[in-house]
């Protein structure tokens, strides 16, 4: 939800009882690493967690990164808004190659496409990593490219794959 504008969460009715809403700092704050999350839920459904879970110790430096993020509403707003562009331009990328995208959010779109296995070794020659789906030998998962040199590594390889596929 962290690339959704922020009417779209549930937070807000986790007191209603029977919601649990998770969070993680991995992708959008770019804080995989970190390995940060939280949970907002209702008092009961707390007390019954924590029994489940036991204690769960978070780092100081690892609640204070998570606090400072939390609270950057200007970063927050500002990456939301970069996420939506890259994620049109990545669009036009997979539509051009002729590709169907049935799925993904603002940081990754899924395609559907029978030359999926071609795909993923074709672009894994050129140095792009996508996810491939054992379950699904047709879906295939893009990211976001990190910068200007890989948007345009993904183009060229795009195009040659669909120039000769």
């Amino acid at each position: 939800m962290d690339v959704a504008p922020p009417g779209f969460s549930l937070a807000g009715d986790v007191g209603r009882g029977n919601l649990i809403v998770l969070r993680s700092f991995g992708k959008f704050f770019g804080l995989a690493g970190i390995r940060l999350g939280f949970a907002l839920l209702d008092r009961p459904s707390a007390v019954r967690l924590a029994a489940m879970l036991g204690p769960w110790a978070v780092s100081g430096p690892a609640l204070a990164i998570g606090t400072a993020a939390l609270a950057d509403t200007a970063w927050i707003e500002a990456m939301r808004h970069r996420l939506v562009a890259a994620s049109g331009r990545l669009d036009g990328i997979l539509i051009g190659a002729g590709l169907g995208i049935p799925g993904g959010t603002a940081l990754f779109r899924l395609v559907r496409t029978p030359a999926a296995p071609a795909l993923f070794h074709h672009l894994g020659c050129a140095g792009i990593l996508v996810r491939k789906f054992p379950d699904n030998t047709t879906w295939l998962r893009f990211g976001l490219p990190a910068g200007e040199e890989e948007w345009q590594r993904l183009q060229i390889a795009m195009d040659a794959f669909h120039n000769n596929g």
